[in-house]
C-alpha cells in the first residue's frame, strides 16, 4: 500500500503494555484494502524478527530513563559488555543481530564502539533420553523421562522402557538435546523441591565443562546432593566443638602445614579455574579433594582445629558462587556474622604453598618403581642417592649395572640398568 494511505499514528495510539504488538490492537491500522483487488484486507503487523528487538535493548539498560534518545553518554561507562554467554543458536541469531545493530549505531555516532561484547562464551547443550510411541497412521507422541520406568528383562537382559501411567512399552530415541518438542526436559522445580536449588546448580556445573554437552543423569544429581550433605556435616561437626582462633603458621608441624598447603593450593586452583579458565567442574573437583583430605585428618589440639577451620572456610568460600544458599548457612555456622555474599574473595597465602620436602617419582628402565621424599632444595647428587637407597627401587635394580641415571628436577629420577 502506498505510504500516503497509511493512517497517522500518534504515540498515545501505541501503548506498550507488555501484552503484545500494539499495532495488532489498532483497528484503523489493521483495516485496509488489498492493493491488487481492492477487497477488504488486514495489514500485517509482524514486520521484524523478535531477535531484532532483543539485539539492541541491552544498550538501553545504561540509560533506560532517557525518553529523548535511544542512548546517551552513559553507554561509554557501562559498555561494551564484558562477557557474553549464549547457546549455539545465539551465535547466528541474537549475537549476529546485536553486532549488526551496534555497527549501525556506531556509524550513526550513537555509540563509540563497533563491537558490543568483549568476550564470547558459547555454552554446551544439555542432553537427555527421549521416549515416544508412534501409532499406526498417527503422529509421534513423546513422553517425559520422569513418566517412564526402565527395567531390565531377566531373560535376555533387554532394556525395557514402560510408561508409568499404563504400563505399556515405549520406544527410546536415544540421548538428544533437551527440547519442548521432544518432551525430554527436566522440570527444575521438581529438583528444587526434592534436593534444593544448590544440588541442581552443583550437578549442572560439575557434570561437564560449560562449553561441552552435558548428559543429564539422575544418579549424578544424587551424587551432588550427597556431596553437599558431606560438606554440611563436616562444617557442623567442626563447629559443634567450638570455633578456634586464627592459624599461626609459624607453630605448625609438617602434617598441619600439609593440610594448610592443600587448602591454599585449592584456593589458587579454584580462583584460576573460575576467574580465567571458566572450568567450574575442575574447581568443584579441587574442593572435593580438599574435603577428602580433611576427612582423613584427626584434629586434636587447638592448633589442628585452627588449620581445619581455615580449610573449611576456604572450601565454603570457593563453592559460594556455585551453591550460594548452602554456603550462606555454612559461613554463619563457621562463626561469621556477615553474609558470605558480602565477603571479598580470599587471597592465597604464598608462604603456605612452600614445601620443605617434595615427592619424586623413581623409574627403573622407564617403569614406575617407587617414590621418594627429598628436601625441596636438594641437589641432583642427593636426589640420586635417595633414589638408589629406596628399598622398592633396589628390588628392581638388584645386581644389574647402572648404565645411566637421569634426574628431572622436582619431578622424577629414571635409572637405566
Amino acid at each position: 500500500m502506498p505510504e500516503a494511505d497509511l493512517p497517522v499514528l500518534l504515540p498515545e495510539d501505541l501503548v506498550h503494555d507488555g501484552s503484545g504488538n500494539p499495532l495488532a490492537k489498532h483497528a484503523e491500522f489493521l483495516a485496509c484494502r488489498c492493493p491488487r483487488c481492492g477487497a477488504a484486507a488486514r495489514r500485517e503487523t509482524d514486520t521484524m524478527d523478535t531477535f531484532v528487538d532483543s539485539s539492541w535493548y541491552f544498550l538501553r539498560f545504561a540509560c533506560s530513563d532517557n525518553a529523548r534518545a535511544m542512548v546517551d553518554a552513559r553507554v561509554k561507562y557501562w559498555l561494551p559488555v564484558d562477557q557474553y554467554i549464549g547457546g549455539i543458536e545465539h551465535a547466528i541469531l541474537h549475537l549476529l543481530y546485536a553486532r549488526f545493530w551496534t555497527r549501525v549505531m556506531h556509524d550513526l555516532g550513537l555509540v563509540p564502539f563497533d563491537e558490543p561484547f568483549s568476550r564470547l562464551f558459547t555454552q554446551g547443550m544439555v542432553l537427555n533420553e527421549v521416549f515416544f510411541r508412534k501409532p499406526p497412521g498417527g503422529r509421534v507422541e513423546y513422553f517425559n523421562p520422569a513418566d517412564v520406568e526402565i527395567n531390565i528383562d531377566p531373560l535376555d537382559k533387554r532394556r525395557i522402557a514402560r510408561l508409568r501411567a499404563d504400563g505399556a512399552e515405549v520406544q527410546s530415541g536415544g540421548v538428544v538435546t533437551m527440547s519442548k518438542s521432544k518432551n525430554n526436559g527436566v522440570d527444575p522445580q521438581a529438583l528444587v523441591e526434592e534436593f534444593g536449588a544448590d544440588t541442581a546448580r552443583l550437578f549442572t556445573m560439575f557434570a561437564a565443562p560449560p562449553e561441552q554437552t552435558l548428559e543429564w543423569s539422575d544418579e549424578g544429581v544424587q551424587g551432588a546432593y550427597r556431596f553437599i550433605k558431606r560438606l554440611w556435616k563436616a562444617v557442623y561437626d567442626h563447629a559443634t566443638a567450638g570455633i578456634p582462633g586464627k592459624v599461626d603458621p609459624r607453630s605448625l608441624n609438617e602434617t598441619e602445614r600439609a593440610i594448610r598447603r592443600q587448602a591454599h593450593h585449592t584456593l589458587a586452583k579454584v580462583t584460576d579455574d573460575i576467574g580465567r579458565r571458566r572450568t567450574f567442574n575442575t574447581a568443584i573437583a579441587a574442593v572435593m579433594e580438599l574435603l577428602n583430605a580433611l576427612a582423613k585428618s584427626t584434629p586434636a589440639a587447638p592448633r589442628d582445629r585452627a588449620v581445619v577451620q581455615e580449610a573449611l572456610e576456604i572450601a565454603v568460600l570457593c563453592l559460594s558462587p556455585i551453591i550460594p544458599h548452602a554456603t550462606h548457612a555454612l559461613w554463619r555456622a563457621l562463626g561469621h556474622s556477615a553474609a558470605i555474599i558480602d565477603e571479598p574473595w580470599p587471597a592465597v597465602d604464598d608462604t603456605a604453598l612452600e614445601q620443605s620436602t617434595i615427592d619424586i617419582v623413581v623409574q627403573v628402565n622407564g617403569k614406575l618403581r617407587g617414590r621418594i621424599a627429598v628436601p625441596a632444595d636438594a641437589d641432583d647428587e642427593r636426589i640420586r642417592a635417595a633414589a638408589l637407597a629406596d628399598a622398592h627401587v633396589q628390588k628392581f635394580i638388584g645386581d644389574a649395572a647402572i648404565r645411566k641415571l637421569i634426574v628431572v628436577p622436582g619431578k622424577l629420577v629414571n635409572v637405566v640398568v
